[in-house]
């Protein structure tokens, strides 16, 4: 790009047939000068999200990670059954990491954990992203381009035919 050329302000949204699932988990490091009880949950999830992405076909899309002295992953998942199914399966990585926390981890306090669960009807979900790389629902499926009915958010939605932005946005 030549020098004093304005980038074009790239805009995206996601793209998903069906209905699925948003699952917020993570964890809290409750007594900080006992850091290190945090590390093995940590480590189990590194363990199972590296083993969802290995199997497809366990229903799970993807995520993204923050965290500090309390962690946020945000996951997405094909649909409920896929999430639970998964929690019990008998051989996953995630059984004996919820066997272990509960049996030793949670024992010290210094430790909390914390998960959300979100069913999502398809057609129910909005999102954009705005000179972003591929991120969230977009990274984790179908990242596709804001054009023609995707251009608001009424219209990403299916209640307008997305020429409804206000004047000058």
């Amino acid at each position: 790009m030549l020098a004093g050329m304005a980038r074009p302000y790239l805009r995206h949204t996601a793209q998903l047939e069906g209905d699925f699932v948003v699952f917020l988990i993570g964890a809290r490091l409750v007594t900080p000068w006992k850091f290190w009880h945090i590390i093995p949950v940590g480590r189990a999830m590194s363990a199972m999200v590296k083993e969802l992405e290995a199997h497809p076909e366990l229903g799970y899309l993807g995520q993204e990670t923050w965290g500090a002295r309390t962690s946020i992953q945000v996951q997405y998942w094909r649909s409920r059954d896929h999430l639970m199914d998964y929690a019990r399966k008998r051989d996953s990585a995630h059984l004996p990491a919820w066997r272990h926390f509960n049996q030793v981890v949670a024992k010290s306090a210094a430790v909390g954990i914390w998960h959300e669960t979100y069913s999502i009807r398809a057609g129910e979900y909005e999102c954009i992203y705005g000179n972003m790389p591929p991120f969230g629902l977009a990274r984790a499926t179908q990242r596709i381009e804001v054009t023609g009915t995707r251009e608001t958010a009424k219209g990403r939605l299916g209640v307008t035919d997305g020429s409804d932005a206000p004047d000058g946005v």
